[in-house]
């Protein structure tokens, strides 16, 4: 694998375009969408064989406030209440800025896509997201990232937008002031070279950089990565070598509730609805609810690095809208039982720690861990799945101007004709794992991709 780097313009292009867009996951084709709009012409270019990335392994849910989806729901949201909730989650520590165009922008951008894209987004009314005051997730019907992804690819396709599959970009190309195209590595390992009016990094961040992710946030370098494995930190490198401010690189979303060893991901709703997690002991660890970031840490903490998730056949049943969780039950990885000392039998679990756990949890009120209950008592038939801890994605990267996503150098300017979006820039979850609130990460590839496509 070639070592991203810039090197000089070269004399000549291979081919040139007004717009290039590295990365073809939610962010690039929505930022290729925006620029076909806006009349410019570009070049979508994606390093897999097929569009994929990040956003494939999701569930594809994006927050947005102020949506005729919340409106049909009867539910009341606004941008700053949005706004307020995000940096309410990381402790302020995000530029304020990045928030208000962020929170401005998501419930636009849905429309947009359902409006003149026509994709099919409608919201999660059933349950509710750590950290979120309203329900704003939205989604489409599978609540599967692979429907987003397809969906998207197929209005680039339907709009005749130019995408190029089975292309790495390994080196840009600047004078020192601006970007004036850049190098891709073929199958064949043959080169060709791109020239471009300006360019949008889309790539996403570096999570499986596994040298990077132990320099940057090394308290979660032993989970499983669960991003995609084409995160490999190539905008952060460039970046770095044009001199270029960067910023959050430590902070990251993980994920408690990765069902193990078969590697699926189990919706959080089996939390939030009622349910909790155990350790080999049969009992609880943690507050859970405070989010599906921290939980990978605090999985990983016990021993073995698992846990399992306890909960009832209603909380399933609300599960059940994500393909993903269809899919563990499918494979066998949601135990089932009448009893939980059945349920202890088959998950190798103490069955008097199992039943004393889950009669400690209160009707109402909070528990010693700091939870607040308001949901119903777990009844029977119980389930359960074995989870593990697991990184999903960096949420640090490239410091970028909030109105344009311009990337700033370190000197605080603004790069006359970079960009950088989605997990190639700094997002709005702090500097750890703890500042993430539930969809950020699609948050920032649909807002900056946008605001990025319409240049």
């Amino acid at each position: 694998m070639e070592t991203p780097d810039v090197g000089p313009v070269p004399p000549t292009f291979d081919l040139e375009v007004e717009t290039l867009i590295i990365g073809a996951g939610a962010c690039g084709m929505i930022a290729a969408l925006a620029a076909h709009e806006a009349g410019q012409d570009v070049l979508l270019i994606e390093a897999d064989a097929v569009p994929s990335g990040s956003t494939a392994l999701s569930a594809g849910l994006v927050p947005a406030s102020g949506t005729r989806f919340q409106a049909e729901a009867g539910i009341t949201d606004d941008p700053a209440l949005f706004g307020a909730d995000i940096q309410a989650k990381a402790q302020d520590e995000n530029n304020p800025m990045l928030v208000k165009a962020m929170a401005e922008t998501a419930g636009p951008v849905i429309e947009w896509l359902a409006n003149k894209h026509a994709l099919p987004f409608s919201l999660v009314t059933d349950f509710d997201y750590p950290g979120h005051s309203r329900r704003r997730m939205h989604g489409l019907p599978t609540r599967s990232g692979r429907e987003l992804i397809d969906a998207l690819r197929a209005r680039i396709e339907a709009l005749e937008i130019p995408l190029i599959c089975n292309r790495r970009a390994t080196r840009l190309y600047s004078d020192g002031t601006s970007i004036s195209g850049t190098q891709l590595a073929l199958p064949n390992e043959s080169k060709e070279t791109i020239g471009c009016g300006r360019l949008i990094l889309a790539c996403n961040g570096f999570g499986g950089n596994r040298t990077m992710v132990s320099e940057h946030m090394a308290e979660i370098d032993n989970a499983v990565w669960f991003g995609h494995d084409g995160n490999r930190g190539e905008a952060i490198t460039w970046g770095q070598a044009l001199g270029a401010k960067t910023q959050h690189l430590g902070a990251y979303q993980g994920h408690g509730n990765v069902a193990h060893p078969h590697g699926i991901l189990i919706t959080w709703a089996t939390i939030t609805e009622g349910g909790v997690q155990v350790n080999a002991q049969g009992q609880r660890f943690w507050n859970e609810a405070q989010g599906y970031s921290e939980a990978a840490r605090a999985v990983l903490s016990q021993p073995d690095g698992v846990a399992w998730v306890v909960f009832d056949s209603k909380i399933a049943g609300v599960a059940r809208q994500f393909e993903d969780f269809k899919n563990a039950e499918k494979q066998g990885a949601v135990i089932v039982a009448e009893t939980l000392e059945t349920l202890a039998l088959k998950a190798g679990l103490p069955a008097d720690a199992l039943v004393q756990t889950v009669e400690d949890i209160p009707s109402a009120g909070k528990d010693g861990f700091g939870r607040i209950w308001t949901t119903p008592p777990l009844a029977a038939p119980f389930c359960a799945v074995k989870v593990t801890g697991a990184l999903f994605h960096t949420q640090g990267g490239l410091a970028v101007d909030p109105a344009t996503a311009k990337v700033l150098h370190k000197d605080g300017g603004k790069f006359a004709n970079l960009y950088a979006a989605g997990g190639a820039a700094c997002g709005v979850s702090g500097k750890g794992d703890s500042g993430y609130l539930s969809g950020n990460g699609l948050l920032a590839a649909v807002t900056l991709g946008y605001i990025a496509g319409r240049g």
